[in-house]
């Protein structure tokens, strides 16, 4: 077993080594002028110093003094010459550029001395020309803002006459639509007087009396159905806006409705003779009217109609 009591001398003597080491490099780092200083500080004789430091070299004589003026200041080298080495190649000739030739010197052409009697009738000449020349396009430009200001003053009054043109035409189809209209209800309320006249004659004095006619067939909707086509006719009539020049021949359209009278569709037949501006205009005469009568002629509602049309 190792003995414990030996360790802390073991310790203590590395740290006393230790130190000492770095002592001695401490000491041997200083300079000999600190040992010297040191000795001197401590009133030690010299010979006891064991480091003695070189003295540097002194001369007998005055102090010369002297001003260091950098390097410019040193003389230069002399000039040695070098000696030729043997058996070597000597350089290469020097060879001069050829001198370019000289460029000569630009001619000056000398203008001719102005004349001493300067032509005086010839200037004016110029001059006038100049003038006739400003005052001719003066003048071009002066007929040329005339002539742009009379095509402007045209075009308004050409513009001012298709506006009036066009408010005319404009009335005057107002006033055909409107001369439709009136001899749409003219026609109307005719037709309305002679149904009136025909209801009233309508009746006859041997025949026992009964609360509703009935036709040969006995059927109690034959008149009803009569009835409800001439509804139809008497609401789609007002809204036909008949073109001009039609023939006066009768045309069928089929119409399309729902359960309440409301317009679906409305297709010219075609066997009608109208053109196409008279087509669209039944058409569109169903399609304005929007609702055809549907009230008290429930039981006779039909969801595909067909209704001829008359210009007259």
């Amino acid at each position: 077993m190792r003995d414990r009591s030996s360790t802390p001398m073991a310790v203590v003597v590395s740290t006393v080594l230790h130190l000492g080491i770095v002592g001695f490099l401490f000491l041997a780092m200083l300079p000999c002028a600190s040992y010297e200083s040191f000795f001197d500080a401590l009133h030690l004789p010299r010979w006891m110093n064991p480091i003695t430091c070189s003295r540097p070299l002194e001369l007998q004589g005055p102090v010369i003094e002297a001003t260091l003026m950098g390097p410019t200041g040193s003389p230069p080298p002399k000039a040695s010459k070098a000696k030729p080495i043997p058996h070597t190649v000597p350089p290469p000739p020097t060879v001069k550029p050829p001198t370019p030739p000289p460029t000569p010197a630009p001619k000056i052409k000398t203008l001719p001395p102005p004349p001493e009697h300067p032509d005086v009738k010839d200037q004016e000449r110029v001059v006038e020309q100049g003038l006739q020349k400003a005052e001719e396009q003066r003048v071009q430009q002066q007929k040329e803002r005339q002539r742009q200001a009379e095509l402007d003053a045209q075009a308004a009054k050409r513009k001012a006459e298709l506006k009036k043109v066009d408010e005319l035409f404009a009335k005057m189809d107002a006033a055909s639509r409107q001369t439709h209209q009136l001899d749409s209800k003219a026609r109307q309320a005719k037709q309305q007087l002679a149904d009136l006249k025909n209801a009233k004659d309508n009746g006859q004095a041997d025949l026992p009396n009964a609360a509703q006619r009935q036709s040969g067939t006995n059927s109690d909707h034959t008149a009803l159905l009569d009835q409800y086509g001439a509804a139809i006719q008497n609401a789609v009539t007002p809204n036909w806006l008949r073109p001009d020049n039609m023939p006066n021949v009768p045309c069928k359209v089929h119409i399309v409705q729902l359960p309440g009278g409301e317009v679906m569709s409305a297709t010219v037949d075609s066997s009608c003779p109208y053109d196409d501006v008279g087509r669209r205009s039944i058409e569109n005469a169903v399609l304005r009217t929007k609702t055809l009568p549907y009230k008290g002629f429930e039981s006779v509602f039909r969801r595909d109609i067909t209704l001829t049309f008359m210009p007259q």
